[in-house]
């Protein structure tokens, strides 16, 4: 059975990609060089306050997704989640930068506490978010429309916050200045407050396509889902992506400030990346159409794997290919964003529909814990080069780097990302529940 969602309903859940995009882009481009080069933290460290964190979701996520799955809440069962979860990410994202500064050991503990308490309650709010669209349609093409607004909307919000929450701390101060990033912290939570309640107020007329709870342990949930041969492939392909999309978006600030040598780099940088997003995602929505989802990630990595190469030549003279090579990643970014997100829905309903149980959320919590685990490997794999290449941490961020951390940084900034997505294609290609879905609608 088909079923269309009206343009408002649309509009309401994409607004959840302004937390999602927020949350998933200001740490990963601002957290580690506040830890190294505001509060003094050895980079190998620092890339663990950031990883460890995060790893708790791998946990936790698919706990949350049990517990929405069981939700027995009457005005949706997932969209009171959004609310509670986001707004309480809000408040935990405002205390994560206005922590001591010293010592280094207390500010690094403050850190990974309040780091932590984020990542839960994203948990409980990116979980059910991610679930919904399983639940609210049953047609194929229409989770790619849902999708489309979703990215478009997410490129804004990464371009909102990846160019403006920078933009703040120098306002205030400077990258090494920890007043900067203590009003940042304060402003980035403003904005998760505005896709939590927009979200949660445009899902209030989205229809609920609900079948029953299943039953048994986590455990057992836990077991049928990796038993799903296309989510097995769809997810290593994403968490592969999701690494090497992090140690990108980790390495921006040290491109702009150590390669390129300017303060506005990392704001040009985004706008780069994002702008042509913004542009071909419609064309993405369209090749799925015609030649269905695997066939337009397989494409969209490309791009990524092609921009991510070329971002090995950053250096001042270059500034201008920097740019062009951002603009190719932010086209297939674009498309690895929509076809996973509309492919992961198919997936989940087909089980839904051929076991005739809920385990949606279970499959989402599963989907989200890698994708966050991808994102905190990715900032501690650059972290792990930037040690290896001889980095060199401090308070103010005057420290001279050795030529070997210049090439550490543009090491992690293009090859790691671009060996990460090359890889994942390999797992991409043997998805195959697409073909199926494209024939028998």
């Amino acid at each position: 059975m088909a079923d269309t969602l009206t343009p408002g309903v649309r509009r309401g859940y994409a607004l959840g990609s302004v937390a999602t995009g927020t949350f998933g882009t200001v740490p990963g481009l601002l957290l580690l060089p506040y830890l190294t080069d505001s509060l003094g933290i050895a980079a190998v460290v620092a890339g663990v306050i950031v990883f460890v964190p995060k790893a708790w979701d791998v946990v936790l996520n698919p706990i949350a997704g049990r517990i929405s799955d069981r939700s027995p809440a009457p005005g949706g069962r997932r969209r009171p989640f959004l609310l509670k979860g986001g707004l309480a990410l809000a408040v935990c994202f405002a205390l994560l930068f206005a922590g001591p500064t010293g010592p280094p050991a207390l500010a690094a503990a403050w850190v990974v506490v309040w780091f932590l308490a984020c990542a839960t309650a994203y948990a409980f709010f990116q979980v059910p978010y991610v679930a919904m669209p399983a639940e609210m349609t049953l047609d194929y093409a229409e989770r790619t429309r849902l999708m489309t607004w979703r990215v478009a909307v997410l490129a804004l919000a990464i371009l909102l916050s990846g160019a403006t929450a920078p933009a703040v701390v120098d306002a205030f101060g400077d990258e090494q200045t920890p007043a900067g990033y203590r009003v940042m912290g304060a402003y980035v939570a403003l904005i998760l407050v505005v896709g939590v309640v927009g979200a949660w107020r445009g899902t209030r007329d989205a229809p609920e396509h609900r079948v029953e709870t299943a039953g048994g342990t986590l455990r057992d949930q836990l077991r049928l889902v990796s038993a799903s041969r296309d989510f097995r492939v769809l997810l290593l392909t994403f968490v592969l992506q999701a690494m090497g999309v992090g140690a990108m978006l980790a390495g921006v600030a040290y491109v702009a400030d150590d390669l390129l040598d300017s303060a506005a780099a990392s704001t040009i940088l985004f706008a780069a990346f994002v702008g042509p997003a913004l542009l071909v995602t419609p064309l993405w929505e369209r090749h799925a159409a015609r030649r269905g989802k695997r066939s337009g990630y397989l494409i969209a990595s490309t791009f990524l794997v092609v921009g991510a190469l070329l971002l090995l030549v950053a250096r001042a003279e270059l500034t201008a290919v920097v740019y062009v090579a951002a603009a190719i990643v932010g086209i297939g970014y674009a498309g690895a964003q929509v076809f996973p997100m509309a492919m992961l829905p198919d997936v989940a309903a087909e089980d839904a529909l051929t076991s005739g149980e809920n385990r949606i959320g279970v499959f989402t919590g599963v989907w989200t814990a890698g994708e966050t685990l991808g994102l905190a490997i990715g900032p501690g794999l650059f972290a792990l080069v930037l040690a290896i290449g001889g980095y060199v941490s401090s308070t103010d961020g005057s420290a001279e780097q050795p030529d070997s951390a210049l090439t550490a940084i543009a090491l992690g900034f293009s090859v790691v990302p671009a060996v990460l997505i090359a890889a994942s294609m390999l797992f991409l290609r043997r998805y195959a529940l697409d073909a199926d879905l494209t024939t028998h609608p």
